[in-house]
């Protein structure tokens, strides 16, 4: 057995030959261009003949005869009854349905869509609101400095949450709403 030395084999000394790159032929794009050219002309050429060919006739559809009927051999049993007699006495029955009366309160619904220190803001909410078609109020509180924007007396709730739907749609908000003590 022949002695190697295994240690200085991984130090460091590179003694190996770089490795040679495979001279790999070029492709020609010349090539891939011509095969391109030939496979459309070749459809080309097809989609001509096509176009060219005449169409076939239609077939001529002949008369249908009716078969007869077979004779049945064994006599069937006759239909059943209906027990439910709901197709004739559906169109002439009526229903009455009584609808919930809706509460009136007494008391009116008010909403209110901003609190200004001054009447400019207050103004510019009005007038915001305005632009809506919904008409509004500045009230001032007595004894305060503090503008409101008030929409109502509604006479229904949902009379108060159809006009603050229409308002947080037109991106006014927030606006609340309560009944009305005075």
């Amino acid at each position: 057995m022949a002695n190697r030395d295994y240690v200085k084999r991984g130090r460091g000394g590179n003694n190996r030959k770089p490795a040679k790159k495979k001279n790999s032929p070029r492709r020609k794009p010349w090539r891939s261009g011509l095969l391109a050219v030939l496979l459309v002309s070749l459809f080309g050429y097809g989609l001509y003949l096509l176009s060219t060919d005449p169409e076939p006739p239609a077939p001529v559809a002949e008369p249908v005869k009716p078969k007869p009927k077979p004779k049945p051999q064994a006599k069937l049993p006759p239909p059943p009854e209906e027990k439910w007699d709901y197709v004739e006495s559906l169109p002439s029955r009526e229903v009455e349905v009584k609808a919930k009366e809706q509460v009136v309160s007494e008391i009116p619904y008010i909403m209110q869509c901003g609190a200004y220190k001054n009447a400019q803001q207050a103004e510019a909410r009005k007038l915001d609101i305005a632009f809506q078609g919904i008409n509004s109020k500045i009230r001032k509180k007595e004894g305060s400095s503090w503008y409101r924007v008030v929409l109502g007396p509604y006479k229904f709730k949902r009379d108060a949450e159809r006009d603050k739907h229409k308002l947080q749609r037109a991106k006014i908000e927030p606006c609340a709403i309560w009944k009305e003590t005075q």
